[in-house]
């Protein structure tokens, strides 16, 4: 399975809504996590239970689908022979970075500054894996068109950044999202390429929660160990959906990484982050939120960067 065949199979206006809804379940996700962190007062437990409950998912789907099971075959057979690489199961550290920022920040900065710091450390690394060829569709060139769509989608990030929302917000909130949007660009070229060897989204997406679980569970019972147990478990159950969420989505992104490339995926990505945030937030607002006419002119400024990426690549089709 190559990413030229999946390139073939998919249409662009296909592969770019599917970015965008990846987005849209990463903020749905942000909020629900940092919700259950806020109330357990433990941000690493609510992501080793977010985690945790993905992965019984995928198990069970992994055992149930033919698919599931064939992939994990391959995946046996690749370790073993040594044709799947270590490095290429480690994007459960990423996702576990994810959702670890997201038990422990988004509670306190909302959903949209959350996403501000994603966003900007998912395009500017977009931009290197497509450069050196990390992503399974190989090197994607970094064409003035594509480098104007990241430059416009950080734009739409500076101009989150504008006013007074920042005001007595930790230095540190805004610089972990940032890494955690660095970890989700390398976790969609590390998933999609596994993905290629296993033949599944849905092997490449159990690999990733198996990894991330086992980490987060670690630090989960260091910090209980060091700071003691965290606030009961609330009744809610909307509260854990977050798991089921992020299994959705790191799929997704595995699926779509070879049709769309690194960068492209990442700037559908931050159009659904931004949107979505900026309705979670207005539903739902929090202490640090951006203003009504200051997220529009965001969305906007980020709408136009995937415009600007995308249509070249469909003039030359046509």
């Amino acid at each position: 399975m190559t990413g030229a065949g999946d390139r073939a199979r998919m249409p662009a206006w296909l592969a770019i809504g599917g970015s965008v809804l990846v987005g849209v379940l990463t903020a749905v996700q942000a909020r629900v996590n940092g919700q259950l962190g806020a109330r357990l007062g433990d941000g690493l437990t609510a992501a080793a239970i977010s985690f945790g409950s993905g992965l019984l998912i995928l198990i069970v789907l992994s055992a149930a689908v033919p698919a599931g099971r064939r992939g994990f075959a391959a995946l046996r057979v690749g370790v073993r022979s040594r044709s799947i690489p270590w490095w290429m199961m480690a994007g459960g550290a990423a996702g576990a970075l994810t959702v670890a920022t997201q038990g422990v920040a988004v509670g306190v900065i909302g959903v949209a500054l959350f996403t501000v710091g994603v966003v900007a450390g998912q395009t500017t690394c977009g931009l290197l894996l497509d450069r050196v060829g990390y992503g399974p569709a190989g090197v994607v060139a970094v064409t003035v068109p594509r480098l104007a769509g990241g430059a416009l989608a950080l734009a739409a990030v500076g101009l989150s950044l504008v006013g007074d929302g920042l005001h007595g917000i930790p230095i540190w909130m805004l610089l972990l999202p940032f890494a955690a949007g660095v970890g989700i660009a390398w976790q969609q070229a590390t998933n999609g390429r596994l993905r290629q060897r296993v033949g599944t989204p849905l092997t490449a997406t159990l690999v990733n929660f198996i990894g991330g679980t086992a980490i987060l569970v670690v630090a989960a019972a260091v910090h209980i160990a060091v700071a003691g147990a965290p606030a009961p478990l609330p009744a809610e159950a909307w509260l854990y959906a977050g798991g089921a969420l992020g299994v959705v989505y790191i799929f997704l992104s595995a699926a779509l990484v070879a049709r769309t490339g690194v960068l492209l995926l990442g700037l559908g990505v931050v159009v659904g982050q931004l949107v979505t945030s900026f309705v979670i937030d207005a539903l739902w607002p929090a202490p640090a939120s951006p203003g009504v006419l200051q997220a529009v002119a965001m969305i906007a400024v980020a709408l136009l960067s995937v415009v600007v990426a995308v249509l070249p690549r469909r003039r030359r089709r046509g």
